[in-house]
């Protein structure tokens, strides 16, 4: 079985992060993707879609991205369900990311500067916090 997706889009706000009671980080956003066609009235639609980002790769995102900034984006989709306080149930469905690609330079005004390249997950999923630039620019989709 494969649950696997790659997107490339723009955030739409920046980055929101908060830490477990066992200090781990996660970091959500909304990534606006184009779709590949127009709707009746000629005008390009897009889907808004969440991502989250875990422990060293969640403070990387946080402390680099911001609102409108170009991304790409792999991992996998999840869903999930809770209980309201009314305990009515909700479902979520998101993108649980361990790869991020900055695809544009920030604003050289900007005072959270660019490190460029990419950034993934570690491969442990312990409570170590860091990044691991992926060496090479190969560039090459997996499929």
């Amino acid at each position: 079985m494969l649950n696997k997706v790659v997107l490339i889009g723009r955030l739409t706000k920046d980055p929101e992060i908060r830490y477990l009671p066992s200090g781990v980080a996660v970091t959500t956003f909304f990534l606006a993707v184009n779709r590949n066609f127009t709707n009746q009235q000629g005008e390009r639609e897009a889907d808004f879609l969440p991502i989250v980002t875990w422990r060293g790769l969640a403070e990387t995102c946080s402390k680099y991205l911001s609102k409108g900034r170009l991304v790409a984006v792999a991992g996998r989709i999840q869903t999930r369900s809770y209980e309201t306080q009314t305990g009515e149930r909700r479902y979520v469905t998101e993108i649980v990311a361990d790869e991020v690609q900055f695809l544009d330079r920030a604003d050289t005004s900007s005072d959270r500067g660019y490190p460029g390249g990419n950034y993934s997950s570690p491969d442990s999923m312990d409570d170590t916090p860091g990044f691991e630039p992926i060496e090479g620019e190969d560039d090459e989709l997996p499929f």
